[in-house]
């Protein structure tokens, strides 16, 4: 999903006049959006069978300073996946400009926006089963948004573990700070050795221009100058001194 996320990210962004000075607006408004298409899916009873994660849970369950341009599911028990996408592919579009809608063999991937001209959101619903004892229920919530919306959601030791798998499989700037986000709400680095030596040098290898380009577009201003300067020196620190300690 990499180079989707820079070419989708990129014409996000390019799509209003001015690139910066309307983007917090612009981020703003596609929060609301996000939270309207929640309240959607669980009026119409899709988020029944689905357990809602990736980074845009975080953001909008937890309040991580990170915006996302996907919305990312996986279900929470078996179902007939056929069926769920007719369901899905027939009220959809009764609702949202559908750009995209595919059923794929590991997921189904949707892709929306509100009428013709404005932003696209993806949805993408994995064809897996969450791990007993690995979802709880959360509350959605945005101060762009007016109604809060109930969804079953990853517990944070999921989304670690979670997390450390995407970023040690494709190198992600977004996955290195959404893990420095976890450590720094407690959650436990219960890592191995092996797997805090490789996450260290993830991180070293990250350069200026992945700070400045990739992770600062999708940050609000004042945390995007932090890590501009101070990179990923908590979490760092952190594994460091879980690794001696150990």
């Amino acid at each position: 999903m990499g180079k989707f996320w820079k070419i989708y990210l990129f014409r996000f962004l390019l799509e209003s006049g001015n690139l910066w000075s309307s983007t917090v607006e612009r981020l703003a408004n596609h929060e609301a959006f996000e939270m309207e298409v929640l309240q959607w899916l669980r009026s119409k009873g899709f988020l029944r069978p689905l357990v809602f994660g990736g980074g845009t849970m975080l953001r909008l369950c937890h309040e991580m300073p990170r915006y996302s341009l996907d919305m990312d599911f996986w279900f929470y028990k078996e179902a007939d996946y056929g069926s769920f996408y007719h369901q899905l592919e027939n009220l959809i579009g009764q609702e949202y400009d559908v750009t995209d809608m595919q059923n794929k063999f590991y997921s189904i991937l949707v892709e929306i926006r509100k009428r013709t001209g404005m932003p696209k959101l993806k949805i993408e619903i994995r064809k897996s089963v969450a791990a007993g004892g690995t979802t709880e229920e959360k509350i959605a919530f945005s101060p762009h948004f007016a109604t809060q919306v109930l969804v079953r959601g990853f517990t944070l030791d999921q989304m670690l573990r979670n997390k450390v798998s995407a970023l040690l499989d494709r190198v992600e700037i977004r996955d290195a700070f959404d893990l420095e986000f976890l450590a720094r709400r407690g959650v436990d680095l219960d890592l191995s050795q092996q797997d805090k030596r490789k996450i260290i040098k993830r991180l070293s290898g990250f350069t200026k221009r992945d700070f400045s380009v990739k992770l600062g577009s999708v940050l609000l201003p004042e945390v995007r100058d932090y890590y501009n300067q101070q990179k990923f020196t908590y979490l760092e620190e952190k594994l460091t001194f879980d690794k001696w300690s150990t």
